[in-house]
């Protein structure tokens, strides 16, 4: 090869090469989310609402029984949990999902609420409605205030039930945020979740199982509400934790209960590869160590619960502690000295108080003398003073005698 050849081959290999380097970097990009057999479908974080993934995500489709979820919230809002009610006379359709009341039958909020998320039952749906507004139509008219008040704009509500009508519609984005809204309070997460419940409101006592086959079949699943009309499809809100992680997930208008059921998965467990468990405090490990005022030991801190999250790549995950820059004896084992914040992304993700790891005697005098330099030169000096001043006292007494032995001697003489 010429001298002249060198330069293209030099500059053709650095193209060759800086080829291959974008096409790795390409092949770790993150993707855009997998190919579901729905309509529409998202995933959310349901930490922060932030959408990780989503297709159609506004477009306005019918919602089947998703629409209990707004009954259930309202009714758990407006309703004591222990009020028994009396059942609505309600004339079911044949297909339609039902608790099983009969009319007039006295049971509890509580049991409705079970009944109505885990047996999907429109007669559940229909008196927790009348119980909260006096009548359906009232009680929608409070759905769809409340749709506005929560930023639902892509879902609109003609019955308490699902049943699909012209105006009765939602979006992935809007159910999947009514599931965070749901699972942010703790007696409907519950209800949410459940698999096995018993309404304590009969006699006697009655176990259901829910109809949810997804919350069945998944144990990491959370909840929440599944769908199904003729012409709407196959649709589930759906929450799930793996990781450390909580994702909310709505798929609508899947073609079968098991499509609806395995895309779900595929998008929860999609979403939950983008995150990596992290766990900043740890139980057996101590957060921080305290220098201890006259001793040469430090105090370990340590936290009684360990702290679990999920991070995705670029998130920033700090510990920030509140504690006192010393401490000094007595310290029992266990005593509370501060707190320690994990913060990710500058927000507070958890707080958790620290107690003392060790027990720290009260300090001597000995200890206080010897911990603490200035004030043992300062006693230095203070008993150096007094030793001056006891022998000039002494060298005075002598001199005074002196003098008097004198005076005395003197007066002999004359």
């Amino acid at each position: 090869m010429t001298r002249r050849g060198w330069p293209a081959t030099f500059f053709l290999i650095l193209i060759l090469w800086g080829s291959g380097a974008g096409s790795a970097t390409a092949a770790k990009a993150p993707e855009k989310g997998p190919k579901l057999d729905a309509k529409a479908w998202i995933v959310v974080d349901a930490r922060t609402g932030q959408p990780l993934a989503g297709q159609a995500v506004n477009r306005h489709l019918a919602m089947a029984s998703t629409t209990k979820m707004m009954t259930a919230y309202l009714a758990a809002k407006k309703l004591p949990f222990r009020k028994r009610l009396k059942a609505a006379d309600y004339e079911a359709d044949p297909a339609e999902s039902l608790m099983g009341l009969e009319a007039g039958q006295v049971v509890s909020v509580r049991d409705l609420l079970y009944g109505l998320m885990m047996l999907s039952g429109n007669d559940a749906a229909v008196t927790l409605a009348e119980a909260v507004s006096g009548s359906e139509p009232a009680f929608v008219r409070l759905m769809n205030r409340t749709a506005r008040q929560l930023g639902l704009d892509d879902t609109n509500y003609q019955n308490p039930v699902g049943l699909d009508g012209p105006k009765h519609y939602t979006s992935a984005a809007d159910l999947a945020e009514l599931g965070r809204v749901l699972m942010a309070m703790p007696r409907l997460r519950k209800i949410s979740g459940a698999r096995i419940a018993r309404l304590t409101s009969y006699d006697p006592p009655l176990v259901i199982e829910t109809t949810d086959s997804f919350l069945r079949d998944n144990p990491w699943a959370r909840g929440i509400k599944t769908g199904h009309t003729l012409s709407s499809g196959y649709t589930l809100a759906s929450d799930g934790r793996k990781k450390a992680t909580e994702l909310i997930g709505a798929v609508i208008g899947a073609p079968t209960e098991a499509a609806r059921n395995e895309e779900t998965v595929r998008l929860l467990d999609w979403g939950f590869s983008l995150y990596d468990k992290e766990v900043p405090i740890k139980v057996d490990r101590s957060v921080e160590l305290i220098p201890v005022k006259y001793e040469d030991v430090d105090l370990p801190v340590e936290a009684k619960q360990r702290v679990r999250i999920g991070v995705r790549d670029g998130e920033q995950l700090e510990v920030v502690t509140d504690l006192p820059g010393e401490v000094e004896g007595p310290i029992t084992l266990g005593q509370r000295i501060g707190t320690a914040t994990v913060l990710l992304n500058g927000q507070p993700f958890a707080r958790e108080p620290l107690y003392a790891g060790l027990a720290i005697e009260e300090p001597t005098l000995t200890d206080r003398l010897l911990g603490n330099p200035l004030l043992l030169v300062g006693l230095l000096v203070l008993l150096l003073f007094a030793i001056l001043a006891v022998v000039l006292l002494l060298r005075r007494r002598r001199e005074a005698k002196a003098r008097k032995r004198l005076e005395r001697v003197l007066r002999t003489r004359r």
